[in-house]
């Protein structure tokens, strides 16, 4: 098991499929309760000729992003690579080429690690009901079965997977199966010994996994154990959906700048339409991430706590510190023009704004709320602050003591 992992990263996670077909969600099958035979002919008529991986992996890179993770097998059960093991797959639809391989050859030429996500609920195999697990409903059986069958497959199928598709960065198994089984991950780990495993499969692995609802984090400054969050430009499906209520950029730019500068890896997902290619709403979102990011120049990443305790005012701030200077985040914004700094180690140096990459305008003062009858004490005041030239993203101050 990996323990030297101390570096996190911007991702962009892809959710396609013969689901994209539906223009619904990824699971169409379950949620339109459609017939087994019309969903599964959906394969006959998958044939995504506008498929461009360099396009993706282009867009993904320039955004500031440094893996791409892919959805090899999702819960219906098909797989988009080239399976010994299934006739339902990729090769088999009138697309005939593994989009898997076309896409770990785009990550190589242009310097992108590949993740590969692999769903253990599995609609179409006929072992691979699991009473223990969730998001069972369209289960090929309802009943009792030999499931070591389905992990002798699952073990298949990532053999396949972590061997003929070049280093894997990470494996991202969904849907725990809450059975443990130490030898899946060995295996995995055996095939490629510097993979990162994370914690849905049959065992914790290397990495938690929150999704969606960072709620679960709240108070807490940093994480304390690996952990890559992952989210969807669109509020209601992660696959291609027609009609989809895309998140704001405030929202989704906050919930990066707070995971990343509690040391967190971050999976931004799009859904790719049936053609392959990928939305312009879509696409447009993924452009103005990576142009916040990319203008941070580097301060998400392979950061460090600053445990000091400053008494910071004027709005929430995550502080964490790299190169010898100090990064605080106010991931939801400032509340007014300055930001307030009860205690500091020393004088700055410097004081600047990441969003404009202009210095910024301070004074170690006393101010009026501060005062009582002529007593308080001085802060930092940091102010004239062009909080509303960007309303969309969250505040980033870098401080050189």
């Amino acid at each position: 098991m990996r323990t030297d992992f101390n570096d996190n990263k911007l991702g962009l996670f892809v959710h396609w499929g013969t689901y994209a077909l539906t223009g619904f969600h990824e699971q169409a099958f379950a949620r339109l309760n459609m017939d087994r035979e019309k969903y599964e002919g959906l394969a006959k008529k998958f044939d995504p000729t506008k498929y461009d991986p360099e396009k993706w992996v282009l867009l993904a890179k320039n955004a500031g992003m440094k893996y791409v993770c892919f959805t090899a097998k999702h819960h219906d059960g098909f797989c988009m690579f080239d399976s010994a093991y299934t006739d339902y797959k990729i090769t088999n639809t009138p697309y005939k080429k593994d989009v898997l391989k076309e896409l770990s050859v785009a990550c190589k030429k242009h310097g992108i690690l590949l993740s590969v996500y692999y769903s253990l609920p599995d609609w179409h195999h006929p072992n691979a009901f699991n009473p223990n697990s969730t998001h069972q409903w369209k289960a090929r059986t309802q009943t009792e079965n030999d499931f070591s069958v389905y992990v002798e497959y699952v073990k298949n199928q990532i053999t396949e997977l972590l061997t003929n598709y070049g280093k894997i960065y990470t494996l991202f198994w969904d849907i725990p199966p809450h059975i443990e089984i130490k030898d899946v991950n060995a295996l995995a780990r055996k095939l490629q010994p510097d993979i990162l495993i994370n914690n849905r499969g049959f065992d914790e692995g290397d990495f938690s996994t929150p999704e969606r609802d960072y709620d679960v984090i709240r108070g807490a400054m940093r994480f304390s154990r690996m952990t890559e969050a992952c989210n969807a430009v669109g509020k209601q499906s992660w696959g291609f959906r027609k009609r989809e209520d895309y998140h704001t950029l405030r929202y989704l730019l906050s919930s990066i700048d707070k995971v990343m500068a509690m040391g967190g890896s971050y999976l931004l997902n799009v859904g790719p339409k049936p053609d392959g290619t990928i939305d312009f709403r879509s696409e447009s979102i993924i452009k103005a991430v990576g142009k916040f990011y990319n203008k941070l120049g580097g301060v998400l990443e392979n950061t460090e706590p600053d445990p000091f305790d400053y008494g910071i005012e004027s709005g929430t701030a995550i502080v964490n510190k790299k190169d010898g200077k100090t990064y605080f985040h106010f991931y939801n914004g400032l509340n007014c023009s300055a930001a307030y700094i009860k205690r500091f180690p020393s004088l700055p140096k410097r004081v600047r704004l990441l969003n404009s990459g202009k210095d910024l305008r301070y004074r170690i003062e006393k101010l009026p709320y501060d005062m009582e009858m002529g007593v308080g004490d001085a802060v930092l005041h940091i102010y004239s602050i062009p909080v509303e030239n960007y309303p969309k993203e969250p505040i980033v101050i870098e401080i050189e003591w």
